[in-house]
C-alpha cells in the first residue's frame, strides 16, 4: 500500500462562493466595461486537485477585478470536492465520470446521466461564452509543473509569452479518451481565436502548488490584459509532444519499476504490461508523463510523449 502524501492545503468550504451572478452556482463573473477579450478561470475540474481551489478563491477574496473585458471565476466539480476524505485523498476526483473527458456534443446531449454531465451541461454556456480559458490542475506524483494543450499555434504562442510553467505537453490530436474541457465547442478547432490551456500546477497536496496555481492564474490574466502584472522573461522551455494515451483494461496493469513522470525509455523498451498487452516505448527519449498512481480499470494509464525539440 502507498504512503500518502501529506497534506499541506486544506479544503475550504465553498458555500460562501454558491451563489454566482450568471445563474449557474459557483460562477461569478465581472464585466469591467471597457471592451476586451473575456477569460475563464476554471477551478475543480477533479475534486481533490485543490491548487484551483486556492488560486479562484485568491481571485475573489482578493477582489480581482479585469481592467478591461470580463474576467469568469468557477469551481466546477463541486460535488467530488465535498467528498473529500484526507483518509482517502485521491478517491474524490470524480463521483462518476471524469469531468475532463465530457465535453462533447455526444456526451452533453447524450442520454446518460452524472454529477459530472449534470454539472457540466449547467456549465456548458459559461464555457462556451468565454475567449480564453485557464483551466487550473494538479498531478498525483510530484513533478515539475507543465502546461496541457491542443496543438494550436494561438495556444503554443501563449503558453511560451507566459513562460510559467516552462515545460509544455501539446496533443496533436488531443487526448484520444474524450474531449477536455479547453477543447469544448469552437474551442477544439483550429480556426477559433480563442487560447485554451490546462496549467498542471505540481502535487495535488502540496503547499506549494497552491502558490503556483496562483502565479500562472495571474500570469494568465495579465498576458490578455485583465490585471496589472509584469511578466518574467521567459525561460528555457520544454516541449512534449503526446504519442498515446494508454488506458487501463484489466485489473493486471504493471509499470516495469515505480514511475512518477518525465522518466525516459529507449524505443521498443518495456514500459508497463496490461495483462497480455505489453507497452512499450514507440520511439527513441519516450517520456512518461502522469502515470497512474494506482492504475484503475477503464481510466488513463499513462501518456507517452516524445520530446519536440526547438
Amino acid at each position: 500500500m502507498q504512503t500518502l502524501p501529506p497534506i499541506e492545503i486544506q479544503p475550504r468550504d465553498l458555500a460562501p462562493y454558491r451563489k454566482g451572478n450568471v445563474g449557474v452556482d459557483y460562477v461569478h463573473r465581472f464585466h469591467s466595461g471597457r471592451s476586451g477579450p473575456h477569460v475563464l478561470v476554471n477551478a475543480l475540474t477533479h475534486g481533490n486537485e485543490l491548487c484551483g481551489m486556492v488560486a479562484a478563491t485568491h481571485l475573489l477574496d482578493a477582489g480581482v477585478r479585469p481592467r478591461v473585458g470580463t474576467l469568469t471565476v468557477s469551481f466546477a466539480n463541486v460535488a467530488a470536492y465535498a467528498s473529500f476524505d484526507p483518509a482517502r485523498p485521491f478517491d474524490s476526483r470524480q463521483l462518476v465520470h471524469n469531468l475532463n473527458r465530457v465535453w462533447s456534443s455526444e456526451w452533453l446531449d447524450g442520454d446518460e446521466d452524472s454529477p459530472e454531465l449534470a454539472r457540466a451541461r449547467q456549465m456548458r454556456a459559461v464555457v462556451a461564452a468565454a475567449d480564453h480559458i485557464l483551466d487550473i490542475h494538479s498531478t498525483s506524483n510530484a513533478v515539475p509543473p507543465f502546461w496541457v494543450y491542443p496543438a494550436f499555434e494561438r495556444n503554443a504562442v501563449a503558453a511560451r509569452a507566459i513562460g510559467r510553467p516552462s515545460v509544455h505537453l501539446v496533443m496533436p490530436q488531443g487526448l484520444g479518451t474524450g474531449t477536455p474541457l479547453i477543447q469544448h465547442g469552437l474551442h477544439g478547432g483550429a480556426g477559433h481565436h480563442g487560447v485554451g490551456l490546462v496549467a498542471e500546477c505540481g502535487q495535488h497536496f502540496r503547499r506549494s502548488t497552491g502558490e503556483t496555481a496562483i502565479a500562472v492564474t495571474l500570469d494568465f490574466l495579465a498576458y490578455f490584459g485583465l490585471v496589472a502584472r509584469a511578466l518574467d522573461a521567459p525561460p528555457a522551455q520544454r516541449r512534449f509532444r503526446l504519442l498515446r494515451t494508454c488506458m487501463v483494461t484489466t485489473p493486471e496493469f504493471r509499470f516495469v519499476r515505480p514511475l512518477v513522470g518525465f522518466e525516459v525509455f529507449g524505443k521498443d523498451e518495456l514500459i508497463a504490461t496490461d495483462g497480455a498487452e505489453e507497452i512499450r516505448a514507440p520511439c527513441e527519449r519516450c517520456t512518461v508523463l502522469m502515470p497512474a498512481r494506482q492504475p484503475t480499470v477503464g481510466r488513463e494509464g499513462v501518456y507517452l510523449t516524445e520530446p519536440v525539440d526547438g
